[in-house]
């Protein structure tokens, strides 16, 4: 057998591991307008449904986890636009999440009501490779990064820690008895609704080895996501959110407002895209919200 692939099934990812991570994400871009073509984003027929076939990929090497998670804010004052990642990501202190933790904590509803409309987005990176694609089948067979919300993350969840006796824990990253996912898109009320969406039975991603090798070497790393790079200083988000709240800037559209990351492995997706994400995509509920804010108060 090929020494790397090999190493690849000594290393594979254990559910134990995985499982034991999830608890710690359920307790616990600086962007330009360009097209970033290693992400894959799914699209709406006709119909206004959308469908695609994904497998979610493993780790790759030196990297523990198969996905990334990131927080950031998009929202729109005075000033102009404010769409940044949130170093909360890293666990440091960020002026949004600050004056939040104010306004709620004012107990003038609001207030609070502000607070809700500019909390935390979160979003998780994935590699995903491409089974099934109907609007654009030449994606199909590709490696992708695959940025998606709580929603889809949730049946990750589900699939790794079922609910029901009946159902047997499954690891959706693994090559050799992950699952594929079937992403069902709909529009309810007008915004993009993942309900629908499943994973299918249990089975091997390829037919031998030398084909999983192949899909494995193509994984992009999901770390640079988190450098320092990909993120502004406390003082420089300050003054940004000083100027977007007061409205002490020049009027600019914006993509103006927006900086691209000096790390060039680590091209976000979309100004547009991040401000049609705070809206319409999968974010944190309110109950999530409120725990929160309500942390943040605990800890002052």
């Amino acid at each position: 057998m090929n020494t790397s692939i090999a190493a690849l099934k000594r290393s594979r990812s254990n559910l134990d591991a995985l499982t034991k991570e999830l608890s710690g994400v359920s307790s616990n871009n600086n962007q330009k307008s360009y097209v970033d073509d290693r992400f894959w984003k799914p699209e709406l027929d006709k119909t206004g449904n959308g469908y695609a076939v994904l497998r979610f990929l493993p780790a790759v090497k030196d990297e523990d986890l198969p996905w990334v998670k990131m927080w950031s804010h998009a929202f729109q004052g005075p000033g102009g636009w404010y769409i940044e990642n949130s170093l909360t990501t890293m666990n440091q202190k960020d002026p949004v999440s600050e004056e939040n933790s104010r306004l709620w904590n004012s107990g003038i509803e609001a207030d609070k009501e502000i607070a809700r409309k500019r909390k935390r987005k979160l979003s998780y990176y994935a590699n995903v490779l491409i089974v099934s694609d109907p609007k654009h089948p030449e994606n199909e067979g590709q490696v992708k990064l695959f940025k998606f919300g709580k929603k889809i993350f949730d049946k990750i969840t589900d699939k790794m820690q079922p609910q029901f006796e009946d159902e047997k824990p499954v690891n959706p990253f693994d090559f050799w008895e992950g699952a594929d996912f079937k992403l069902k898109i709909r529009k309810v009320d007008g915004f993009w609704n993942y309900d629908k969406s499943e994973f299918d039975s249990t089975k091997e991603i390829a037919d031998n080895d030398e084909a999983i090798e192949g899909i494995w070497t193509k994984q992009y790393p999901l770390k640079p996501f988190l450098e320092a790079a990909n993120f502004k200083s406390y003082d420089e988000l300050k003054s940004k959110l000083d100027k977007v709240l007061t409205g002490s800037r020049n009027t600019g559209t914006v993509e103006d407002m927006v900086t691209p990351p000096s790390i060039s492995e680590t091209k976000p997706e979309t100004v547009v895209e991040a401000v049609a994400a705070s809206s319409s995509n999968d974010s944190v509920d309110d109950d999530e919200t409120l725990s929160y804010f309500s942390k943040l108060a605990e800890e002052e």
